[in-house]
């Protein structure tokens, strides 16, 4: 097992370790009542990723010029929402949900965020915490455009933004953007209060 694997499971093993705190406290249940609003966020590197694709465009053969942004820009930014529901003082499960975002060519799916937080207390000021979240969806895809090439090529699918490009049409489609959205987060935590 690799060392950094070892050093999670310890870690984690610490965590959930004994049923009672680090500071002798009895441990509080709260029950499924206690859930908390995290916090509201627009955006994310996948809509970074999906503006990028809005600059630039290109002329066609009589000297029109063709821009992206309409093809790529979304009046609405994938927004998500994150809920903390806390079964006791040291243990909650993060959950939360986003919209997505719709262009005509680019699409970020909605999606579902799960996750863990557990908490120690090794000293009366001291805070060991640990989260683990995972992204279901939220796939960034771009889709293809159809072309006429005139009595040369007719009528073909492809990439958008490489429509003008000396490659041809079809090797285009390899170059269309997917992306996911990052699927496992750990974060480790030590606050120390003086």
């Amino acid at each position: 097992m690799p060392i950094r694997l070892r050093g999670i499971l310890g870690l984690l093993a610490m965590l959930i370790g004994s049923p009672m705190p680090a500071t002798g406290q009895e441990t509080h249940y709260v029950g499924l009542t206690e859930t908390n609003f995290v916090g509201l966020y627009q955006g994310s590197d996948l809509t970074d990723i999906a503006q990028g694709l809005a600059y630039g465009g290109y002329e066609l053969s009589d000297g029109t010029r063709v821009s992206f942004d309409h093809w790529y820009h979304s009046d609405w930014v994938d927004t998500r929402f994150e809920m903390l529901t806390q079964f006791s003082d040291n243990f909650g499960v993060l959950w939360g949900a986003s919209t997505g975002q719709r262009a005509p060519k680019v699409r970020i799916n909605p999606s579902l965020k799960f996750g863990i937080i557990l908490q120690r207390q090794p000293t009366p000021s001291t805070t060991l915490s640990l989260t683990v979240s995972t992204i279901l969806g939220g796939n960034l895809t771009e889709l293809p455009c159809t072309a006429d090439y005139g009595v040369i090529g007719g009528v073909q699918t492809v990439n958008c933004r490489l429509a003008a490009s000396p490659l041809p049409p079809a090797e285009t489609l390899k170059y269309l953007k997917k992306s996911a959205p990052s699927r496992l987060t750990l974060r480790i935590q030590f606050k120390v209060r003086f």
